[in-house]
């Protein structure tokens, strides 16, 4: 069986666009693939500056995979900083990368156009990235389209290498989830924790209609025909009851009568549906950080096995062995 290896960032509190966009499809890939999720915690270190709350967001995303489906004993669940290996393969990959291959990152090139100070963890960020998926001899990555130029970095790098000590890394292919859709948040930008405009996954059924609620819309009168395809509102309730069943919510918007508090509710009963039978899982798990940590530990011995023997094949090529 092929490996997949997919991994999220704990910048914040895992989200819908997360789980959308990204937990969701990649936990399908259990049925066809050996999977491997990581919480990338060095990662998050390119923005993410306090101790507490990085520990805590890494919490949340354990919880979350767990709560959400991820059988551990099937599939491989760990912290990235857990796995020393590949910090160790970053370095190595990063004498093989050329320095107009990183002036090119897309993280990098919208930092200059913003003006932000970029350190050298951001513009070597693809390095890492690189070696995360390297280390393991992943077959497979699941990406969306914006995230294509990842893959073909890693590529790129993992080509170098192989180019000066034979085919010891294996060059994996992207695997392009096109029926995800760009996942909207409050205010109609891409959902994303720099933009402020999350709804968290696992917010208590109050506190979530309130959320749903702030969802911008225009200001078309109920008894108007509406453009259901164009809302936020109904591109997050099609997300997750799917085309079919979104149709006639569509159809009523379409013919007037219908408003847009109308479709926020029904968004509402479709998260509920999806996800408020996980929430207190969620919470159990949050409040065990032993049980957390030891899956996690447990995730990263086995990880460690898989890219131990890959490592030692390549420091005894570089000469360091």
């Amino acid at each position: 069986m092929k490996t997949a290896l997919t991994g999220i960032k704990p910048s914040g509190q895992p989200h819908l666009g997360n789980y959308l966009g990204m937990i969701r499809p990649a936990l399908a890939l259990a049925q066809s693939y050996r999977c491997l999720y990581f919480i990338a915690d060095y990662h998050a270190l390119t923005t993410l500056h306090r101790g507490d709350e990085l520990r805590l967001h890494t919490r949340e995303v354990a919880a979350t995979w767990l709560a959400l489906g991820l059988d551990p004993e099937r599939t491989l669940l760990y912290r990235q900083s857990d796995v020393p290996e590949v910090t160790e393969l970053a370095w190595i990959l990063s004498c093989f990368t050329a320095k107009g291959l990183l002036d090119r990152a897309h993280a990098y090139k919208d930092a200059l156009a913003q003006q932000r100070e970029v350190s050298a963890g951001l513009y070597t960020y693809p390095v890492l990235m690189a070696a995360d998926i390297l280390a393991f001899g992943a077959d497979a990555v699941p990406v969306g389209r914006d995230q294509k130029q990842h893959l073909e970095m890693c590529r790129d790098i993992a080509q170098r290498f192989n180019h000066a000590y034979g085919d010891l890394l294996v060059v994996p292919d992207a695997l392009i989830q096109e029926e995800v859709e760009t996942i909207p948040g409050l205010d109609g930008r891409k959902m994303s924790k720099s933009y402020g405009n999350t709804i968290p996954l696992f917010l208590p059924a109050p506190a979530l209609r309130k959320l749903v609620m702030r969802i911008q819309t225009d200001s078309t009168p109920v008894e108007e025909p509406k453009q259901p395809e164009t809302a936020s509102v109904f591109q997050l309730y099609r997300q997750f009851v799917g085309a079919p069943a979104a149709e006639p919510l569509a159809e009523r918007l379409r013919a007037g009568g219908t408003g847009w508090a109308a479709a926020k509710q029904a968004l509402v009963e479709a998260i509920e549906a999806a996800l408020g039978g996980a929430r207190a899982h969620y919470d159990e798990l949050m409040r065990d950080t032993a049980r957390l940590e030891a899956v996690l530990r447990r995730g990263a011995g086995r990880a460690r096995d898989l890219a131990a023997p890959r490592m030692e094949r390549i420091r005894r090529a570089i000469g360091v062995r």
